[in-house]
């Protein structure tokens, strides 16, 4: 089968994905951007992610590659190993390159398909690498919605979808302003348990049975106080070592976990 060819790094095209790649705004101006590798772009396909465009570089990824992913419909175009090198982030991304259409994260999207939702909250989270390891935890013990509250930076962040190995596309997943999110919350009845020392009990010892929304601020300032004003209860973690510093996602899969537990892991 014979494809379009893109062999300068100079092409229009490629210019374009790099500048997708490195620049937030272009990203939400476009309402584009770039996954790099088969699981990545399986898991958003699977989520019904519209893919407009797949770059490959055949030395790495063959028709049967593509064809596997279920990407007949799709325009592809085959790059040289200069261009794929110069799009790649690294050279263990099997070869495929796609642009992909973003979705809206907006709060009112989210749907519920339990009466008892689980949710894990994250403040302002700042590292990529964080947000990623976060989406991972939120994968693994299956919750309803992951919530971003007041985020600094956009979900589609080639970091965080790379850190996240694509759990950005396998979980449900919105963003908004701290205040909208809690209105949300208060009215779907969910309970709050901030993750935070001041007025806290332990973790284990509350009900999260019901309703509930685990929320984790960052390491550096903890939680803003319109969260804490809003808890339902504050809770902590006790730590048994000299310092108590514990790595956000670490601490959120605790108490997700925790949650997971009393409920059967269901």
């Amino acid at each position: 089968m014979h494809h379009k060819e893109i062999t300068s790094t100079q092409n229009q095209l490629v210019k374009q994905i790099l500048v997708l790649k490195e620049k937030s705004r272009e990203r939400r101006k476009s309402g584009l951007f770039i996954i790099e590798g088969q699981r990545e772009l399986s898991l958003a396909i699977k989520a019904n992610y519209s893919i407009e465009t797949l770059l490959f570089y055949p030395e790495l990824c063959s028709e049967g590659d593509l064809n596997a992913l279920n990407t007949s419909e799709i325009e592809r175009i085959q790059i040289s190993k200069d261009v794929f090198q110069k799009l790649a982030y690294r050279d263990t991304t099997e070869g495929i390159i796609a642009i992909v259409k973003s979705k809206s994260h907006a709060i009112e999207g989210l749907k519920f398909l339990k009466e008892n939702p689980l949710i894990l909250i994250a403040e302002a989270p700042e590292k990529p690498g964080n947000i990623g390891a976060l989406l991972r935890t939120a994968d693994a013990a299956n919750v309803d919605a992951v919530i971003i509250a007041n985020p600094k930076g956009d979900l589609y962040n080639p970091n965080i979808i790379r850190s996240s190995v694509g759990c950005i596309f396998t979980n449900q997943v919105a963003v908004g302003e701290t205040s909208e999110i809690i209105a949300f919350l208060k009215q779907n009845n969910v309970a709050i348990y901030c993750a935070a020392l001041q007025a806290s009990v332990d973790y284990h010892t509350q009900d999260f049975t019901k309703p509930t929304a685990i929320v984790v601020g960052t390491e550096a300032i903890g939680l803003s106080n319109e969260w804490l004003n809003h808890s339902t209860q504050n809770v902590i973690i006790p730590m048994q070592g000299e310092i108590d510093s514990m790595n956000v996602s670490v601490a959120a899969g605790i108490l997700i976990f925790e949650a997971k537990r009393q409920r059967n892991f269901k």
